[in-house]
């Protein structure tokens, strides 16, 4: 795997982490922060996914493209759908944050599933990347509902 993927997708899992911690360890008067930012976190990077099975989606071979990717288009749209719908709790004054942090938690592990389907459409490392960073904010999400 190349070493900048590693590194700056590791550090992608502090913000997440950072907000767990202080959940749990933190003053109390930082908790509602602390979760409204986990919150956006998860929503934000679970539509980075979509966005980058986009990608690779459109990088495919055009006759793949059009035989076969059916499903990773339709895949790649609903990663913002769930991060939008995450928000609807919040607009109708629902109990939230912390179902739409499940929420968010179970689609990020959830995601993995795509990710292993994408074959040989992805880099080699790619699965040795996702795991670990998808497994890791989706749990770290989570503990944050949990929190």
């Amino acid at each position: 795997m190349p070493v900048w993927p590693r590194w700056l997708g590791l550090a992608g899992l502090l913000p997440q982490l950072a907000c767990v911690a202080i959940l749990y360890l933190g003053p109390g008067e930082w908790r509602g922060a602390a979760l409204g930012v986990a919150f956006a976190y998860a929503a934000l990077i679970l539509s980075f996914l979509g966005g980058m099975w986009w990608g690779i989606a459109a990088a495919a071979p055009a006759a793949e493209r059009r035989r076969t990717l059916g499903w990773l288009w339709v895949a790649a749209v609903l990663p913002s759908v769930l991060a939008l719908a995450a928000f609807l709790p919040w607009v109708f004054e629902w109990p939230w944050p912390e179902p739409s942090l499940a929420m968010l938690g179970g689609a990020l592990l959830v995601s993995l599933g795509v990710d292993a389907k994408l074959g040989l459409l992805a880099p080699r490392w790619w699965m040795a990347l996702r795991v670990p960073l998808s497994a890791g904010l989706g749990l770290a999400t989570l503990a944050a509902a949990l929190a």
